[in-house]
C-alpha cells in the first residue's frame, strides 16, 4: 500500500511541478509527511533527486514553445548554485536534527504561507502581462542574480524545494516576467539547481545521519521518478493551454494545503517529544539508589 501511495505522490507532484513550474517537492515533502510519517531530512534528499527529472521533461516543453528567457537563466543559475550549498549546510546544523526536525517541518510550512499570501496579492493586483516580450529588457543581470537566484537557491538547500515558489513569483515582481515564461525560467534553473542539491544532501546522509542511509533515499526517489516524470509531461503542456488566472488559483490552493499539513504536523510532532520528555524524568527518578 505504502509503494502506490508513493507513485500516486510522484504523479501528482510531477503533474503540478511540470504546470507550475515548481519542481514537486512542496507536494512531495508534505504528501510523504503525511503519508510515512516525519523525516524531512529523508524526504529532501529524494526530493532533490526527483526535481531533476521532474523539471527535465517540462524544460523539453517549455522549448518547444520558446518560453524559455536565457539572459534570465543565465544569470540566476550561478547565484542559485552557490546559495544551495549555504541552505544546505544550514539544513545540517544541529538546530534541526532530532527535536529539532519540528522546526524545519514547521519553517516549511510558513514559508508555503507565506508564497501562498504573495500569491493571493498577485491575483487581485497585479496586471496579467503580454506573453512574448523582447527578451532584452530582461538583461538586469544583477537584479535576477542578487533578488531571485540567491534566495531561491537558499532555499531550495534549507527545504529541500525545487525554488521555483520563489522563483516564479519573484520574477514576475521584480523583473515583469509573464507568467508562462517565468515558469519555463524557473524549470530551466531549478534543473542545475536540483541537481547540485541532491548530490549534497544525499552526501550529508552518508555523513552525518546515522539513522538514515543513502540507499533509503534512492529507494524512494526511485519509486517516486517514473510517475513524476508521466506527471511533469502532462502538466508542463497544459501550462501552454490553461488560463493564467486557473494557473495562479491553483498555485494558491496547493501552497495553502500544504502549508495547513505541515504546520498541524510540526505542532503534533512538538507535542509527542514534549509528552516524552517528563516521561524519561520520571523513569529516571524511580530507579533505585544503589547507595
Amino acid at each position: 500500500m505504502d509503494t502506490l501511495i508513493v507513485i500516486l505522490i510522484g504523479f501528482v507532484a510531477g503533474i503540478l511541478g511540470g504546470l507550475l513550474g515548481i519542481g514537486g517537492s512542496i507536494v512531495m515533502i508534505p504528501a510523504l509527511t503525511e503519508a510515512l510519517g516525519p523525516r524531512p531530512h529523508l524526504y529532501q534528499a529524494a526530493a532533490m533527486i526527483v526535481n531533476f527529472f521532474v523539471v527535465a521533461p517540462a524544460l523539453i516543453q517549455h522549448a518547444k514553445v520558446k518560453a524559455i528567457i536565457f539572459p534570465i537563466v543565465r544569470s540566476m543559475a550561478p547565484s542559485a548554485g552557490i546559495a544551495v550549498l549555504v541552505g544546505v549546510w544550514t539544513s545540517e546544523l544541529d538546530i534541526f536534527r532530532g527535536h529539532g526536525q519540528a522546526t524545519l517541518i514547521l519553517m516549511f510550512g510558513v514559508f508555503l504561507l507565506w508564497v501562498a499570501g504573495r500569491q493571493v496579492m498577485a491575483i487581485w493586483s497585479n496586471p496579467i502581462r503580454p506573453e512574448n516580450q523582447d527578451a532584452d529588457q530582461y538583461r538586469n543581470g544583477w537584479r535576477a542574480a542578487l533578488w531571485i537566484g540567491a534566495p531561491m537557491g537558499f532555499i531550495a538547500g534549507l527545504l529541500g524545494v525545487g525554488g521555483g515558489v520563489i522563483c516564479v513569483p519573484f520574477q514576475v515582481r521584480f523583473l515583469k516576467v509573464p507568467l508562462r515564461q517565468a515558469i519555463a525560467n524557473s524549470a530551466a534553473t531549478i534543473l542545475v539547481l536540483s541537481l547540485i542539491g541532491a548530490i549534497l544532501k544525499n552526501a550529508a546522509l552518508v555523513t552525518s545521519h546515522h539513522d538514515i542511509h543513502l540507499i533509503d533515499s534512492l529507494r524512494l526517489a526511485g519509486t517516486l521518478i517514473p510517475p513524476a516524470i508521466v506527471g511533469s509531461m502532462l502538466g508542463s503542456r497544459l501550462t501552454h493551454t490553461l488560463p493564467i488566472k486557473i494557473l495562479r488559483v491553483a498555485l494558491v490552493l496547493i501552497l495553502l494545503a500544504a502549508s495547513a499539513r505541515m504546520i498541524v504536523i510540526s505542532r503534533s510532532l512538538s507535542a509527542k517529544e514534549a509528552a516524552a520528555t517528563p516521561s524519561t524524568t520520571a523513569q529516571s527518578s524511580d530507579v533505585p539508589s544503589t547507595e
